[in-house]
């Protein structure tokens, strides 16, 4: 099976954490989305697989209309397979959700929302530069809650000047929806963003890591005891809500990204990505040619990828897997290299499949890191 990535770049302001590819100028985005459409048309053999999940992301992709949208789930349906359930995910942020939206979106087609919260404090917020206040995100999982059967929020621990109270009352707000899925990131310094620039002159204090890491910690234990299973480091499901576009990405299913910087991967060596410029992209499309470029992954790309994604979800890696794909050598490799931090009790196997164990969860990424072929 196959995803669909389409990624929006428009957003009504800049989110100062935020280095995905955007743009806050909207008066060329009926050209943009002509592009998109005619881009997804060129490129429809590069997927024979029956698609299994459709995904929009960006950006800020509630800013379309539900008339756009359910055109474009039209084309698809024209140009691809399509599995005979198939997921179709929107991302929305809470100051765009309103009753007569949100059923615009189900006759378009969404079947499962990712509504953008990050906080319940409206101080965070205001450090984040979001478009949305606390009251908004309220009102939004109120009317999406008694729309929507499948939707996901997401939340960022580990914000400044935070204390694990504060986590635990956002955990608290997010809980009394009884959502079926949570995604929650900490917040990350990326470069060329404006959170950066205020770190670096001193202006923001970033939390210490021990405190991060104890209102991760704090989050799994208060998730997993109502029942949410913890598949992939930051994300948490009810059973039969996991995600579908997340799981294939992690287990190394093919994808097409359309858009501009979309990201496109043949399920077995070859990554394409598309330029991050919007102006560039829309002419590219409009003369006809694919504006991308291409790297064929080495061995060793796909075995430290396979480490780095698998490692991060509930599965774990698989001696077996790695000794069939990848050869004898990266299996012993794997199993010395792990051997390590076996006695640590930071890894266990569980049969052939090597996992993170629960006190070690939060050093995934090191450890994983730890198992690379260099």
């Amino acid at each position: 099976m196959s995803n669909l990535y389409f990624h929006y770049p428009f957003c009504k302001q800049a989110c100062h954490y935020c280095n995905f590819h955007f743009s806050t100028s909207l008066k060329n985005k009926v050209n943009l989305w002509d592009a998109m459409k005619k881009e997804l048309i060129l490129r429809s053999k590069e997927i024979s697989l029956p698609i299994e999940s459709i995904y929009f992301g960006g950006g800020s992709p509630s800013l379309l209309r539900p008339k756009e949208i359910e055109d474009l789930i039209q084309l698809i349906k024209l140009h691809f397979k399509l599995k005979q359930r198939f997921e179709v995910t929107l991302e929305i942020n809470p100051d765009d959700v309103t009753s007569a939206y949100l059923s615009g979106l189900k006759k378009a087609g969404i079947n499962r929302l990712s509504l953008g919260v990050q906080s319940f404090i409206d101080k965070d917020l205001l450090l984040m530069n979001r478009a949305h206040n606390s009251s908004q995100s309220l009102n939004a999982l109120e009317l999406i809650s008694k729309t929507f059967t499948n939707y996901s929020l997401d939340l960022i621990y580990g914000m400044p000047n935070s204390s694990l109270k504060q986590w635990e009352q956002n955990l608290e707000t997010a809980l009394g929806f009884n959502p079926p899925h949570i995604s929650s990131y900490a917040l990350t310094v990326e470069e060329k963003t404006a959170l950066h620039h205020k770190v670096k002159k001193g202006d923001i204090i970033l939390l210490p890591e021990e405190e991060v890491e104890n209102q991760y910690q704090l989050m799994v234990k208060k998730l997993e005891s109502l029942g949410y299973i913890n598949y992939e480091f930051s994300n948490f499901g009810k059973p039969e809500f996991f995600s579908v576009n997340n799981q294939n990405y992690w287990n190394g299913k093919s994808y097409l990204g359309i858009g501009p910087a979309a990201h496109s991967f043949d399920g077995t060596n070859i990554r394409k990505w598309n330029i991050s410029n919007n102006k560039l992209y829309t002419n590219s499309i409009k003369e006809g040619k694919l504006p991308f470029e291409e790297e064929e992954l080495t061995l060793k790309d796909r075995y430290n990828e396979y480490l780095m994604t698998g490692l991060r979800t509930i599965h774990g890696i698989s001696l077996l897997h790695v000794q069939e794909t990848f050869g004898d050598r990266y299996g012993m490799y794997l199993e010395e290299q792990a051997a390590r931090h076996l006695s640590e009790k930071f890894f266990f196997w569980d049969g052939d499949h090597l996992k993170v164990s629960s006190k070690a969860k939060f050093l995934t990424d090191g450890l994983a890191s730890d198992l690379f072929m260099v």
